[in-house]
């Protein structure tokens, strides 16, 4: 049997806290490997496309352009997170308490009998 869990029962994040310091590092710096890898590739292609001018000139291009943009990537702050609220929402009726002034009393567990406030 699967146990599922609601969302409402998650906690709730109260801070804006950023990710710690480590944790942006490691971030960035896969980031630049990817990026940079990415150059290694293009370097290649360009090298097995000589024979077609465009397509050298394609890659070529992006392997010049790329270093500059996994420098300015990898340095950038980490985007903010979107913020969500929980908003309060009233329960159903049938599982609110019962209303004294409109005479409903709870029933004990088991008592089958019907009360009547007007009695």
């Amino acid at each position: 049997m699967k146990l599922t869990r609601n969302r409402a029962d998650d906690p709730v994040l109260i801070t804006a806290a950023e990710p710690s310091l480590q944790e942006q590092f490691v971030a960035r710096r896969r980031k630049y490997v990817i990026i940079m890898s990415t150059r290694v590739v293009c370097l290649v292609l360009a090298a097995a496309s000589y024979h077609i001018k465009i397509l050298m000139a394609v890659f070529a291009l992006a392997a010049v352009v790329l270093p500059w943009a996994a420098v300015i990537i990898a340095n950038d702050r980490p985007a903010r997170r979107g913020m969500a609220f929980n908003v309060f929402r009233r329960q159903p009726a049938s599982r609110s308490m019962p209303q004294a002034d409109r005479g409903e009393l709870p029933a004990a567990p088991g008592d089958s009998r019907i009360v009547d406030p007007e009695q």
